[in-house]
């Protein structure tokens, strides 16, 4: 992100004390930020912080700074606009293209990505006046996250809660990085499982994979950004991402079980999870100890469901809807048999889904790791190779074929 110029507008809400922390991310990835509150937002954080973060003056109105024109030059160098929190009130200005103050300003002079982050009480997030401007924003082509839910001012909790930093700047470096948030999944309802399955052997063992869930976490986080209503089942400690709805599962009985409830309703479903084959036919209600009586000679092991099949099964008849998209995961390692790509065919030709993606693993590749790279391939013969990158980018990737799909 070095060279990328951000500008981090702040909005006058109690939430402005978390728009510190994201340009702490910011500025450690490499961006130069320029800061623009609002001079309400000077009443939650003074101006010394923000310049202390960014390493960069603040202004707030558009007669600082004048011989540099500085509320045309900031829109028209910025690489992106984020603005976090927009209020209520931010958000009215900017839908009806106000310009009285200097971030105001800049927004009508950016030709960039625009991301905000909406944060405010329930009731004003709900008023039929925000939808109206959230809606016209959007038409805009502006990036109007959706809040998350938790605790408010005050006792209230509701919708409305600024995300925390950290989910604002995946979206941030996403759009720096090329990708896209197409408003293109709204009223859809999207599940996605991830993570890997813990298979018991005893109260403290169990049998699983290296798999850390940030691939299904991402596109978890991305489907929300995009409009969906997003059910995630996971078996990973993560931070459930803003305006998602997570169930925790261990087992891969436990997540076929999930998973099909789920997908009755589903217009969208991602198998992300890495599922164990396998489980122990038998489960010690003790812990096993060596030199023991009960010291296992061996531990035998049985299939787990193949949760992907039973989906297509279930959707032929009609227990998960016709026009569901089923999207699964080949997670292969090439061999004398046939390479990664080779087994990914054989895999969606195998299951029956729409799309599958396939993914090189091994030590240090794809699990636990913050890149992944593979290729995306479609029921209809259509393939696409996405090159080493952000798992927030294969994501994307991954959504849009969702949509080509669809059509």
């Amino acid at each position: 992100m070095s060279r990328q110029r951000v500008v981090v507008g702040v909005g006058g809400g109690i939430a402005a004390y978390k728009a510190c922390g994201l340009i702490r991310l910011l500025t450690e990835s490499g961006c130069h930020v320029d800061v623009v509150p609002t001079q309400a937002a000077l009443h939650f954080v003074g101006a010394a912080t923000f310049e202390a973060l960014s390493g960069h003056p603040v202004f707030t109105d558009v007669f600082s700074d004048v011989p540099s024109v500085r509320h045309v030059a900031l829109g028209q160098k910025a690489d992106l606009v984020v603005i976090a929190p927009a209020t209520a009130d931010l958000l009215a200005r900017a839908a009806t293209g106000r310009a009285d103050d200097l971030l105001t300003s800049t927004l009508l002079t950016a030709r960039c990505p625009v991301l905000l982050a909406p944060a405010m009480h329930t009731e004003m997030w709900e008023h039929p006046a925000t939808r109206r401007n959230v809606d016209t924003l959007r038409g805009d082509g502006v990036h109007v996250m959706p809040p998350a839910r938790g605790r408010l001012t005050g006792a209230d909790t509701g919708a409305g809660r600024l995300p925390e930093p950290a989910d604002i700047a995946r979206l941030a470096w996403l759009l720096l990085d090329g990708g896209t948030l197409p408003w293109d999944l709204d009223g859809k309802h999207v599940v996605v499982t991830a993570g890997g399955t813990r298979e018991e052997i005893d109260p403290v063992r169990f049998l699983g994979n290296r798999s850390s869930g940030k691939q299904g976490h991402a596109l978890a986080a991305l489907a929300a950004a995009r409009g969906a209503e997003v059910t995630l089942l996971t078996s990973s400690d993560l931070p459930v991402p803003p305006a998602v709805t997570a169930i925790h599962i261990d087992s891969a009985r436990e997540l076929r079980d999930e998973t099909l409830r789920a997908a009755a309703s589903a217009d969208v479903v991602i198998k992300a999870a890495a599922v164990a084959d396998f489980r122990p036919s038998s489960v010690s209600d003790s812990k096993l100890k060596k030199g023991s009586d009960d010291e296992p000679a061996e531990i035998r092991l049985e299939r787990n469901p193949d949760i992907l099949a039973e989906l297509v099964s279930a959707r032929r008849g009609g227990g998960v809807p016709q026009s569901c998209v089923l999207v699964g995961f080949a997670a292969e390692t090439g061999d004398a048999s046939g390479s990664v790509l080779d087994h990914g065919r054989a895999k969606l030709a195998r299951k029956g889904c729409d799309l599958l993606v396939v993914n090189e693993v091994g030590r240090d590749k794809t699990f636990g790791q913050d890149q992944n790279a593979g290729w995306i391939l479609d029921s209809t013969g259509a393939e696409s190779r996405v090159e080493p990158g952000s798992k927030d980018i294969l994501a994307a990737r991954i959504l849009d074929a969702v949509v080509a799909h669809s059509r």
